[in-house]
């Protein structure tokens, strides 16, 4: 298993083959729990936070006790956007972050197919823009430095991670706008970082059901609500002004590497100067979560010379 990284100048360069063939209201903290945690290299204080009246709407919160804060990483789980996957797909990452040193933030939003009917659009993403500035609060109480503060999200939570980044750029009264927290760096894991893209997918197999989960979150095609795409989807809001990472699998079968090679290209285009595109071999869409394989230093290599630049 081995990473093929692109560099800008490589991507600029290919961009012609690359291209594609195929206002929130502020929620209070509503309740927390905390304990003390041992992880393989060290404890960590959790904490359960709510940041919101619905049951979806908590984050984990892991903060290292036996070392100094390295920094801030939020975690966005993926699924479809859809009631099946929650924050605890994430947890192992979560726990490794925290015995490496960073204190860290793990979300869950309403998804589609909630038992009272919520999710999808605008829901969802309300949730991650409430769930990310809830971190401010959070932060304080811990003397936690949001200036070193990375989003990593994975499959859809890739998309609604890079999305929170692009919060500063919509017009005031726009879903998502006004943020109080906004992440200085970003990683995608085998992310859905262009919703068009994704839309237009053919309708077989696994890319049939990512097709149908985009319409489903933004409640129709990019025809049909076409500014829905452009105020969701990252490939649409680039340049974001931030160090990024964009890592996918050869393998994955359920969002394809194109669509991360197409972002990239798009948010160079657009005049983003630092993009690493990483291109995983032998990695599919359900590895590139797991913190146990070896492309995994390809992130935690990255992140200490990108927190707060």
């Amino acid at each position: 298993m081995h990473p093929r990284p692109f560099s800008r100048r490589t991507l600029l360069a290919g961009s012609a083959a690359t291209a594609l063939a195929v206002a929130v209201p502020s929620l209070p903290l509503l309740a927390a729990c905390g304990q003390r945690s041992s992880g393989p290299s060290g404890a960590f204080r959790f904490e359960q936070v709510a940041y919101g009246p619905h049951p979806q709407q908590v984050a984990d919160l892991y903060v290292p006790l036996d070392r100094q804060v390295g920094g801030v990483v939020t975690l966005v789980h993926g699924g479809y956007w859809t009631v099946g996957l929650d924050r605890a797909a994430m947890a192992p990452l979560a726990e490794q972050l925290a015995t490496l040193g960073y204190a860290v933030w793990n979300i869950d939003y309403r998804r589609i197919g909630e038992a009272d009917g919520s999710g999808g659009w605008p829901d969802t993403l309300e949730d991650t823009a409430a769930a990310f500035d809830a971190l401010s609060e959070t932060a304080a109480r811990f003397e936690l430095d949001l200036s070193h503060h990375a989003a990593i999200g994975h499959s859809a939570g890739g998309q609604l991670a890079f999305w929170a980044a692009a919060r500063p750029q919509l017009p005031s009264g726009a879903l998502g706008a006004d943020p109080v927290v906004v992440p200085t760096a970003l990683v995608s894991l085998s992310g859905v970082l262009d919703l068009d893209m994704a839309a237009r997918l053919p309708d077989v197999g696994r890319l049939g059901d990512l097709r149908r989960s985009v319409r489903a979150l933004l409640g129709g095609t990019p025809d049909e609500v076409p500014d829905r795409y452009r105020e969701a989807s990252p490939s649409e809001m680039v340049p974001l002004g931030r160090p990024q990472l964009v890592v996918h699998g050869t393998l994955d079968d359920v969002v394809p590497a194109q669509i991360s090679e197409s972002y990239a290209l798009d948010a160079i285009a657009a005049g983003d100067d630092d993009v690493t595109l990483s291109l995983v071999e032998g990695v599919d869409h359900f590895d590139s979560a797991q913190a146990t394989d070896v492309w995994w230093s390809i992130v935690t290599d990255w992140l200490p010379d990108n927190l707060g630049r």
